[in-house]
């Protein structure tokens, strides 16, 4: 695959309808903002969390960092795949701000671009954000990525963040 720049709408039909959807093992995303985002499966919309629950279901490790709680139609959708209940491993985290998708260890994409449908490009082109990104198979860029995103969700960062009483799932008591 090598590297290479991806922007707006190709963020979501490269990283999310296409790369995603193909996870064998596990699957890592971090985002500041979270929101119900829709995307296309067999001709028709479906939530991304039906995405999640179906590679759940196939056997994938899936975790999530955000950085506020998601709205309303998120959770509404949440509460319709019983196995994000029981097998999707999440934490919030408000000092995260940084974007990144991790598949298998071995894919990543990082950038702008929060997991909403404006920011993903999954939103009409002009109700959509400009966003950018970098869609990479390169260890030397994937390995740095993914001991960022381990060391906030280990809580390896809690101790001097200063912001615990705003972080229920803060791993120091």
């Amino acid at each position: 695959m090598a590297t290479r720049f991806v922007q707006d709408r190709m963020i979501y039909t490269e990283v999310i309808a296409k790369l995603v959807p193909q996870t064998k093992q596990r699957l890592w995303i971090a985002t500041a903002d979270i929101k119900d985002m829709y995307v296309e499966q067999n001709g028709q919309m479906v939530p991304f969390l039906k995405i999640l629950a179906d590679l759940i279901g196939k056997g994938v490790d899936i975790r999530l960092i955000h950085a506020k709680e998601p709205g309303q139609p998120f959770r509404e959708d949440f509460e319709r795949y019983p196995r994000l209940h029981k097998y999707l491993e999440r934490v919030l985290c408000p000092r995260v701000h940084f974007k990144c998708i991790i598949i298998d260890g071995k894919l990543a994409y990082f950038g702008s671009a929060n997991l909403t449908g404006a920011g993903m490009g999954a939103k009409s082109e002009n109700r959509r954000n400009f966003e950018n990104g970098i869609l990479t198979d390169e260890p030397s860029l994937i390995e740095p990525l993914s001991e960022q995103f381990d060391a906030v969700w280990r809580g390896a960062n809690c101790p001097k963040c200063g912001r615990r009483q705003y972080c229920p799932d803060c791993p120091i008591a």
